[in-house]
């Protein structure tokens, strides 16, 4: 999908099996921060609470997770066995979601941006 304009449209773009993924994630990332809105910022799924929040993306092989690089650092250790880039991290489609770590990070974001000004 080129420009997706609702979070659902998004999901619905990718095969089945990725759609499942991808709900999982949305639905891990709702529960952490029931306060957060959706929307799409840079073409992939956002929640924003007080500002950008995380943001999460598929690809060809990997689930993309963008809680900024001070949700990487912050979990260094339990985040080692993933590729990472300066705020990104991959989780493979063919391993299981790390949820519990997930909401960690989403968690700890929160934290973060309610002390925002």
């Amino acid at each position: 999908m080129v420009n997706p304009t609702t979070v659902d449209s998004y999901i619905a773009s990718f095969p089945a099996d990725v759609q499942a993924l991808l709900q999982q994630v949305r639905k891990t990332i709702q529960q952490a921060a029931p306060d957060a809105t959706e929307a799409i910022k840079y073409a992939i799924p956002t929640f924003v609470l007080n500002g950008n929040l995380v943001h999460y993306a598929a690809f060809k092989h990997h689930i993309g997770f963008y809680p900024a690089p001070t949700g990487i650092k912050a979990f260094e250790k339990e985040l080692s066995p993933y590729k990472q880039g300066k705020g990104s991290i991959q989780f493979p489609l063919n391993e299981p979601l790390p949820l519990d770590l997930i909401t960690k990070i989403v968690l700890y974001r929160v934290q973060q941006n309610t002390k925002k000004p």
